[in-house]
């Protein structure tokens, strides 16, 4: 019970990583605050969040004995996001940990990515994370303090072929927690990012990447890991979320855990 009496926010809650994070860490005794969009996009060819998701994120939730407040809500948008946050504050009653985790990826060459996917990518993946960190660090200082864990990728400390925008935004990630954990570490909010490889989930699955491959047989060795795994499970990146988020990282800030099956070494 490392999380036990906190609070944990968690965007992009309705499916994959993000139901992962939130069932970790009722196990763990944390109550959640879960908000998702709860709407496919067109530039997204893989199957998004829905309302029935985020029912089902809370269902799981409550099996574990834990309290749960879900949102619908955009995190490109800030209003709602902050009504969502401020609503599930009021209920639970404090904010302790983020776990600013919403995000879309989109598969094409170079050449064929649009003005509007490259301006969604980053307004969900770069925007989004510091709209959710905006809404969250005050009721963060009122609790005197808490931990803010971004979920990166292995495409934030390498380039990879065929995810340009995804690639620029989680690269931009990093400088946004380094830099927040240094302006708030006076006030004991932490800030650090997850690494993962490729997740057995939706996102994690791209339908397009596979074509794109044949065409390019020489760049398939750079999305392989080094472990004999071809992706890892959400719960595998929900128990570093778990680690950074609890007392047992307390002096732990401005960090980057790569949960990479050794991607990244290669």
């Amino acid at each position: 019970m490392r999380l036990a009496g906190k609070v944990v926010f968690i965007t992009g809650a309705a499916q994959g990583q993000g139901r992962s994070h939130a069932v970790r860490m009722a196990q763990e005794g944390a109550d959640i605050i879960a908000v998702d969009l709860c709407e496919q996009l067109d530039i997204v060819r893989y199957g998004m969040g829905t309302r029935e998701g985020l029912a089902e994120t809370a269902r799981q939730v409550e099996a574990l004995d834990r309290r749960i407040h879900t949102a619908v809500a955009d995190v490109r948008d800030v209003g709602a996001l902050a009504k969502a946050l401020n609503e599930g504050v009021a209920e639970l009653g404090r904010l302790d940990v983020v776990a600013a985790n919403a995000s879309v990826v989109t598969v094409q060459a170079a050449e064929d990515l649009t003005p509007e996917v490259w301006q969604t990518t980053l307004d969900i993946n770069l925007t989004g994370l510091w709209h959710t960190c905006q809404v969250a660090i005050p009721h963060l200082l009122t609790t005197g303090g808490g931990s803010v864990v971004v979920t990166g990728s292995t495409a934030a400390v390498r380039g990879l072929p065929f995810f340009l925008p995804y690639v620029a935004a989680k690269h931009a990630l990093v400088g946004v927690t380094r830099s927040l954990a240094v302006e708030y570490a006076n006030r004991n909010i932490r800030f650090n990012i997850v690494h993962p490889t490729g997740v057995n989930t939706a996102q994690g699955r791209p339908d397009a990447l596979p074509a794109l491959l044949e065409s390019r047989s020489d760049l398939a060795g750079m999305l392989q890991n080094s472990l004999p795994v071809v992706r890892l499970e959400p719960v595998d990146v929900s128990n570093a979320l778990v680690y950074l988020a609890s007392d047992e990282a307390r002096y732990v800030t401005g960090s980057e855990l790569t949960v990479d099956a050794g991607a990244t070494i290669r």
